[in-house]
C-alpha cells in the first residue's frame, strides 16, 4: 500500500507532544501535604498525576469527561463468526441512544457525557478472509473522522465500540502486530461456542494467509485487516495527544486500535490508560505483549466502552479527592515530625 495515505498520521503519531512534568510535580506537592499517610491512596494518586501531565495542568480537573461509541459492520461476518447478525450493530446503537444499554446507565448515574459515531453502518467492510476491510483511502478518511471525536472538547475521553464480527477482526490485527494463530487470540465475543470458536479462529487464519506480504507496516494491518471503528479510535488516540486530553482505552477491540498506535510509534500511547482486562483471554495477552497495565479486572466482555467508563468514574473520584481534601494546616492535624 502507499505510505504516502498515511504520512501525515504516522508524524503526528511520533511527534506527539511530552507531557507536562512540572504539573506532575505541583500535584505531588499538594498530595505530600494532605491529610493522610504519604502513599496511602495507592494508585489512586498515580491517576491525580497521570491526569494532569497529559492535561498540562498543575490542577487537574475532569469536568467535561466523554464516552466516545464508534460502531461499525465487517462483512467477515459472513463466515458465520458471531452469535448475533450484524443487523444487530444498528439495533444497539438505537439502544445506546435512547438510554437502554448498559453504557448508558454507568454514563448517566456518573455524569459522563456518552456520544456515539456511526461509521457506515450500511456498507460492511469487506471480508477479511477474501479481500482488504478497506483500501487505503477508506482506512485514512475513517482515521481523520475519529479525530473529530474531540469536538466537544472533552478533558478525559474513553473509546469503546460496537461492531458485530469485530473480535475476530481485532483476533487477526493482534495475530499481525505480535505473532500467532488464531486459535492463540479469538475468545467466545458475544457467546459462541466451540464451534463458533473454532470458525473465528479458522477465520484469522486464512486472513492472515490471503493478505501475507501486505501487513508487515500497522498501517497496512490496520487497512487490510481492520474496522472503520478501529481506524476511528486510532484517529482518537492521535487527536487527543495532541490537544492534551488524557484517555481511557476500553477492552479488547479497543485495545487493537492502541497496539497499531503503539506499533507505529512506541511512546504514542502513553497519554493512555487501558481501563480494565477483558474476560476475553486475547487481552490480557496483548497487554503483556504491549507492557501496559490495566486499572480494573472484572471479568467484563461487553465491550461499549464499559470498562472505561467505570475507570474514568475512579479517575473522577481520585482528582476530586486530590483537590478538595484538607491540607494537615488547613485540618490542623500534626504532620510527622
Amino acid at each position: 500500500m502507499s505510505a504516502q495515505a498515511f504520512a501525515d498520521f504516522r508524524d503526528l503519531l511520533m511527534l506527539g507532544p511530552e507531557g507536562d512534568e512540572a504539573a506532575v510535580a505541583a500535584v505531588r506537592a499538594r498530595d505530600a501535604q494532605l491529610t493522610k499517610p504519604a502513599g496511602s491512596l495507592g494508585r489512586m494518586e498515580e491517576l491525580v498525576a497521570f491526569i494532569a501531565r497529559w492535561q498540562g495542568k498543575a490542577e487537574p480537573a475532569i469536568t467535561n469527561p466523554m464516552v466516545a461509541i464508534f460502531a461499525a459492520n465487517h462483512g467477515v461476518t459472513d463466515q458465520n463468526v458471531s452469535a448475533f447478525p450484524r443487523e444487530v450493530t444498528r439495533q444497539m446503537v438505537s439502544n445506546f441512544t435512547s438510554g437502554g444499554a448498559a453504557i448508558s446507565q454507568i454514563c448517566a448515574q456518573h455524569e459522563l457525557n456518552l456520544r456515539v459515531f456511526e461509521l457506515a453502518l450500511e456498507v460492511p467492510t469487506g471480508d477479511i478472509t477474501v479481500v482488504p476491510a478497506m483500501d487505503e483511502r477508506t482506512c485514512a478518511a475513517t482515521i481523520a473522522y475519529g479525530m473529530e471525536a474531540i469536538a466537544g472538547e472533552p478533558d478525559l475521553l474513553c473509546i469503546g465500540e460496537m461492531g458485530i464480527g469485530n473480535t475476530t477482526v481485532a483476533a487477526a490485527i493482534y495475530a499481525a502486530l505480535f505473532g500467532g494463530t488464531g486459535a492463540d487470540w479469538v475468545g467466545p465475543g458475544t457467546g459462541v461456542d466451540a464451534e463458533g470458536l473454532g470458525r473465528k479462529a479458522g477465520a484469522v487464519d486464512r486472513a492472515l494467509a490471503r493478505h501475507a506480504g501486505r501487513i508487515s507496516d500497522p498501517f497496512d494491518i490496520l487497512a487490510n485487516l481492520g474496522g472503520r471503528e478501529i481506524a476511528a479510535m486510532v484517529g482518537a488516540i492521535i487527536a487527543t495527544r495532541h490537544q492534551k486530553i488524557p484517555v481511557i482505552i476500553d477492552g479488547f477491540v479497543a485495545t487493537s486500535a492502541a497496539a497499531i498506535a503503539q506499533a507505529v510509534s512506541p511512546n504514542a500511547i502513553d497519554h493512555c490508560l487501558f481501563g480494565h482486562v477483558s474476560a476475553e483471554t486475547g487481552h490480557k495477552r496483548a497487554l503483556a505483549a504491549m507492557e501496559r497495565p490495566a486499572l480494573l479486572d472484572l471479568g467484563m466482555r461487553l465491550g461499549e466502552g464499559t470498562g472505561a467508563a467505570l475507570a474514568a468514574v475512579l479517575c473522577k473520584t481520585a482528582v476530586h479527592v486530590h483537590a478538595n481534601m484538607s491540607t494537615f494546616d488547613q485540618a490542623r492535624v500534626s504532620n510527622r515530625s
